[in-house]
């Protein structure tokens, strides 16, 4: 595909139809806690949204259930582009953490969703060897995963999802665990890739730093219940790089995120 120019991911995104939408959506534990209350949120096609929030703010929980892993207690999600009862949609899941087969090599971990719906090895081969080009990892596609750092083991879990060519890519704290410099490289290599791809990323974070640096929407949410009590648009261009990071325009979009953070974070417990 041809890569975006610099300002199309934004401008597209704002003039872009919901690729889904969550209406209504409260999540009720077995236990009796509420994980999400009355949430509505319109994800539209292109965009980079991450939801930052605390621990317990149901941010997890609103990807699982855009997934379909697990259900709503009430409310629903519409995928407004598709059929109304296709059985599957055209996304992949970036867990926290890799969850990788430790027998298997870096090929046949990235291989694994295309074998599920029954493609074989030599069918699959070039799409899992495009998909590790993606991530700078084709040397590696012998390699087991006791064999890579906690880095490149991520990379293997993003070509994992990538594999499908899926146009939604949700992913829950996938860098969190990582260093410092390892997240700030896989930062840059996701922007990369979704500026020169146009999926939309729902992107899980506790980090206000990552989601300015990263977003062009950062949804904030509050704990207890689990609800959107901001909706901040990041505007400013991409490509983004050290010079973004450095600038005042983006510590200042920092401050306004850390503030209405701070602010979610002393709304917890009420209504």
């Amino acid at each position: 595909m041809t890569a975006m120019t610099q300002t199309q991911p934004r401008e597209n995104a704002l003039s872009s139809p919901a690729i889904v939408s969550l209406k209504g959506i409260s999540k009720t534990f077995s236990n009796g806690t509420v994980a999400l209350h009355d949430l509505s949120l319109d994800i539209r096609q292109g965009e980079f949204v991450s939801l930052l929030g605390p621990s317990g703010c149901g941010k997890s929980t609103a990807l699982r259930i855009i997934t379909g892993l697990t259900g709503p207690t009430s409310g629903r999600v519409d995928w407004p582009q598709e059929a109304a009862r296709q059985a599957e949609h055209d996304l992949s899941f970036v867990f926290q953490e890799p969850a990788l087969m430790p027998w298997a090599t870096v090929f046949e971990n990235v291989w694994l969703p295309l074998r599920l719906k029954g493609i074989s090895r030599k069918q699959a081969r070039e799409r899992v060897m495009d998909a590790l080009d993606m991530v700078q990892l084709t040397q590696f596609s012998g390699s087991y995963p006791r064999e890579l750092s906690g880095g490149m083991k991520m990379r293997v879990s993003i070509a994992r999802a990538l594999v499908t060519k899926p146009k939604v890519l949700l992913m829950d704290e996938p860098f969190a665990a990582l260093d410092e410099i390892t997240r700030f490289k896989l930062n840059n290599d996701l922007l990369h890739l979704w500026e020169t791809f146009g999926w939309t990323v729902v992107f899980v974070t506790h980090s206000v730093f990552e989601s300015v640096y990263l977003s062009d929407r950062i949804v904030v949410m509050a704990a207890r219940p689990g609800r959107i009590v901001h909706d901040i648009a990041i505007d400013a261009p991409y490509p983004r790089g050290e010079e973004f990071r450095t600038s005042p325009v983006y510590s200042g979009f920092c401050r306004t995120v850390s503030e209405a953070l701070h602010g979610a974070m002393a709304s917890g417990d009420h209504l």
